[in-house]
Order: structure tokens, then C-alpha cells, then sequence
């Protein structure tokens, strides 16, 4: 794994199920300049999107010759997707095949929360750490786990998939398919879902006034603008749901015995609004806490930046740090 940051300026993108960023970044993990679209329904559209991007930002580092992709689902040793939940694109997908060959110069691909956590090792909160989880809090949950100071990857690539583990068996259905998914409690969706329910049943007013006075309309953006306002309402719901996301992390904990835990993705611009009760809730049900080291929770330091940085850290290493 690079981690002189020395290197030349590579290309990173980060594909989830809401968004594709593309970005062209300094060796010092700096982002010169990105280009960002929703998330497309093909693989066609996804190629071309990336294609795009990188011939529009190339100008900018004439000598960036390697691109990372970070994406959302099951990524495999030859950067292929075999399945994402959220993104239809992506099924049986050889993006890296494709991207290289349109492109002509090496392609990396890993899983986006793989990337994150790479970014984070490398540029951000994670720096100096070798015993580190990662999870993204977003359109789904996602997780980089970082052991011995390297990601971890897995036999087949597909390691980490932290979201598609049961937590409840009579819980809500996940966009995989199966039931009581930690993902269909504590992604990003599922706040919204709660937010919902709660609206449906008249106790989230002021929710239900940002999303237009209509409480099928409400999402976790809702909720989220809401509670950093202070409204008493959304903030029952986040603290609802950062129970939710202390579950599954808790379990994770108890497994892996990291000593540091990084939130990414986009719910974690909510700060302490979300944090605060997650430690709480965290704190209250670790195994042993009395006994052992506290295992600090932080945000991302990269914020949404993360996954293209982490991408471009992954293209660094297919060239070399050398200038």
C-alpha cells in the first residue's frame, strides 16, 4: 500500500447510489478539481460518465496516467462488480475492463468503502493507526476495515460488507433482499423510513414542515436539517436511529477490537447532532466497558472527499510514488 504522499497526481472515483464523483488529486491527497452526476441506471452510461470526467480534467494534471475507482456493491480481485443492492448498474459489471480499455491507461477498482478507509489511512483521521473500521453512513452502510495497518479485502474481494449482516430477523427488508439487514436500520434510507413513520403518525412536525408539509415526502435530509436546527422531534428520531447504527457497531467492535472508528458518508455532515448520541448508545453497550481501552468514534476527516481521494491513493499505487 502507498503511503508516500509524495506522488504524482492521479484520477479517483467514487461511484455510490446517489452520486458519481470524479476527481483528479494531488499526491498529497488535495483535490484540484472534481466532477460530480447522479448515479446512471447502465453500465454504458456509467463508462461514458467516467470517460467524460477524466478527459474534461485531465488538462488540469496533463501527467495523471492511472485512475481508482471506488464503488458501491461486491467488488472482485479483477475490478469487476458482481452485485450492488443499490446501484442496478451493477451486475456482472467488468468496469475496470471496460474503463481501461476506453481510457488506455491502468485502472484500479475497489469497493468504495474500502477506498474511504484507504483515504482516511493515508490523508485523514485514520493517519499513524493500524487497527481501524470504517463505515459509511449513506444511501446504504458501508465498511473498510483496516488490520495490521493494510484493508482488508477478503479471499474474494468482497470483505467488509458490514451492512448485510442480520440484526433483526423480523426487522425491515434490505435492498438486498434479505430481511433485518443492519442496513435497513441504520443507512442513511432508514432514517428517512423512520422519519416517515414518525410523520405518518403526527409527532414530527417539524419534519414534516421541511419536506413541504407532505409526510410521504419525508426523507433523512428532512430529519438531518431538522434536528441540526434543534428541533426536539428530529431529535428524538436521530437518537433513535444512532441506537440502531450502535447495534450493529457494537457487535463490530466486539469483533474486531479496532482502536479507533471512523463515520463516513453522508449523514456523518450532521456532527455531534449524530455522533454524540451514537457514543452514548455505543458506550452503553460495548462488552466490558469498564475494562478495556475507550474506543474513540470521530468523523471522516475527508468528509465526502474521501472516496475520490482513497480511489486516487488506489491509482497511485498501480504507477509508484515517483514523480
Amino acid at each position: 500500500m502507498t503511503t508516500d504522499t509524495a506522488g504524482r497526481a492521479t484520477f479517483g472515483a467514487d461511484i455510490g447510489g446517489t452520486n458519481v464523483r470524479v476527481a483528479v488529486v494531488d499526491g498529497d491527497g488535495t483535490v484540484v478539481e472534481q466532477r460530480r452526476s447522479s448515479t446512471p441506471s447502465t453500465l454504458d452510461q456509467l463508462v461514458e460518465q467516467i470517460i467524460d470526467a477524466v478527459h474534461e480534467l485531465t488538462p488540469l494534471r496533463p501527467r495523471a496516467h492511472a485512475l481508482g475507482i471506488g464503488a458501491a456493491g461486491l467488488v472482485d480481485h479483477d475490478g469487476a462488480i458482481r452485485y450492488a443492492p443499490n446501484v442496478p448498474a451493477f451486475r456482472d459489471a467488468p468496469l475496470r475492463a471496460r474503463v481501461s480499455a476506453a481510457l488506455g491507461v491502468p485502472v484500479a477498482v475497489d469497493n468504495d468503502a474500502n477506498v474511504a478507509a484507504l483515504a482516511e489511512l493515508v490523508h485523514g483521521a485514520a493517519r499513524g493507526r493500524d487497527d481501524v473500521l470504517l463505515i459509511t453512513l449513506g444511501t446504504g452502510v458501508g465498511g473498510g476495515i483496516v488490520a495490521g495497518g493494510h484493508v482488508v479485502r477478503g479471499a474474494h474481494g468482497f470483505g467488509a460488507e458490514i451492512g448485510h449482516f442480520q440484526v433483526d430477523p423480523d426487522g425491515p427488508m434490505c435492498a438486498c433482499g434479505q430481511r433485518g439487514h443492519w442496513e435497513a436500520v441504520a443507512s442513511g434510507t432508514a432514517l428517512g423510513a423512520l422519519g416517515r413513520a414518525r410523520a405518518v403518525a403526527g409527532v414530527a412536525p417539524s419534519v414534516v414542515a421541511r419536506a413541504g408539509g407532505s409526510a410521504d415526502a419525508v426523507k433523512g435530509v428532512h430529519v438531518g436539517e431538522a434536528a441540526v436546527a434543534g428541533e426536539p422531534d428530529a431529535l428524538e428520531i436521530v437518537a433513535e436511529y444512532a441506537t440502531q447504527v450502535a447495534i450493529g457497531l457494537v457487535g463490530l467492535v466486539n469483533i474486531l477490537d479496532p482502536d479507533l472508528v471512523v463515520v463516513s458518508g453522508g449523514l456523518v455532515e450532521l456532527g455531534d447532532v449524530l455522533l454524540a448520541p451514537l457514543r452514548t448508545a455505543f458506550s452503553g453497550k460495548i462488552e466490558g466497558a469498564r475494562y478495556r481501552p475507550e474506543v474513540q468514534i470521530v468523523p471522516a476527516a475527508l468528509g465526502e472527499q474521501a472516496g475520490v481521494i482513497g480511489a486516487a491513493v488506489l491509482a497511485r499505487d498501480l504507477i509508484g510514488a515517483s514523480p
